[in-house]
């Protein structure tokens, strides 16, 4: 048996069944589980029924940092987008009864498309890249347009001083899963610091992992039809997931790592760098960004945090 379908076993489908055939409309069991390759931080299940097909996504078991895995907070910001311009699963239902599968779980629709892997996008022609890029740009636009308060999320964090304080968590991490001296990352820690802009002001919501796959098109790349895996959503600096988006364009494409820096971005449809985000200020009405450097340098260094914490582990 492997590991997914392991995972899939484990899934008490009897009780499910149980539970959603008692809570959500139209739902009829019984149900057959299948784990999704993606959700490796928060368990995801493509369930099947007689009723149709839809997506459970729960914490995972054992003892969790308090603030970790939070699927009640995945619904939350995914419901409260619904009626908005960016694109999401429906939202079902959310269950915080952890007698039911254990831990904290919820249900949504399941969206028929296809999840890219390689930013290069060999699958597609030159001119479906360049859609499929705009749609990005668009949807992320869209996100940083919504006012939190306007759909019920002014309480979903806090605003203000936002690269300050993740810089401060960030390096707090990494210190604490450590395991040899990196003079380059204490050289960027230290640049950082000492390069910080002044607080802008800015904020809305964020998705923290916005990348592209972490969302659902359309096989011809033509629509964009769900962004999805939203545990690392906030109120911070909209900036903060451009730039974090904008790693690609300086990672290679090679092996494990899928970038964009050693392919002919001209030849296969892709924006550059620069005109991506040109687009974005355009959409979201400002004329340019200063101090992009510092932002990109930012989501380089959060995401060493990160990857640091997977090695200690």
């Amino acid at each position: 048996m492997t590991s997914f379908a392991h995972q899939a076993a484990q899934l008490d489908t009897l009780a499910l069944a149980k539970y959603l055939e008692s809570r959500l409309p139209g739902f009829q069991g019984p149900i057959t589980a299948e784990k999704t390759p993606t959700g490796q931080s928060n368990p995801t299940f493509l369930l099947s029924s007689p009723s149709g097909h839809y997506v459970l996504r729960k914490k995972p078991p054992g003892q969790l940092l308090k603030s970790a895995h939070a699927v009640d907070r995945e619904y939350r910001i995914m419901k409260a987008l619904q009626d908005t311009e960016v694109p999401v699963p429906r939202m079902l239902i959310l269950c915080e009864d952890d007698s039911v599968l254990g831990t904290a779980f919820f249900v949504m629709e399941h969206v028929d498309g296809t999840v890219f892997w390689d930013p290069s996008l060999p699958e597609l022609l030159t001119a479906q890249r360049s859609r499929l890029y705009d749609e990005q740009n668009r949807a992320l636009a869209a996100l940083h347009s919504v006012a939190p308060s306007e759909v019920g999320l002014a309480d979903f964090g806090r605003a203000g001083s936002y690269f300050a304080r993740q810089r401060d968590r960030w390096t707090k991490q990494y210190r604490a899963s450590e395991t040899e001296h990196l003079p380059d990352m204490e050289t960027l820690i230290k640049w950082l610091e000492q390069n910080e802009p002044p607080d802008d002001g800015r904020a809305s919501l964020v998705h923290g992992d916005y990348r592209i796959d972490n969302m659902i098109f359309k096989p011809d790349g033509s629509q964009l039809l769900a962004v999805i895996d939203w545990e690392l959503s906030t109120i911070g600096h909209p900036f903060s997931d451009l730039a974090y988006q904008c790693m690609q364009w300086r990672f290679p494409n090679q092996e494990t790592m899928r970038g964009l820096a050693n392919v002919d971005r001209k030849a296969l449809g892709i924006p550059t760098e620069q005109d991506y985000i040109a687009k974005y200020c355009e959409r979201v009405g400002i004329s340019d960004i200063a101090n992009w450097n510092f932002y990109l340098a930012f989501s380089f260094f959060r995401l060493a945090a990160i990857v640091q914490g997977v090695k200690k582990r």
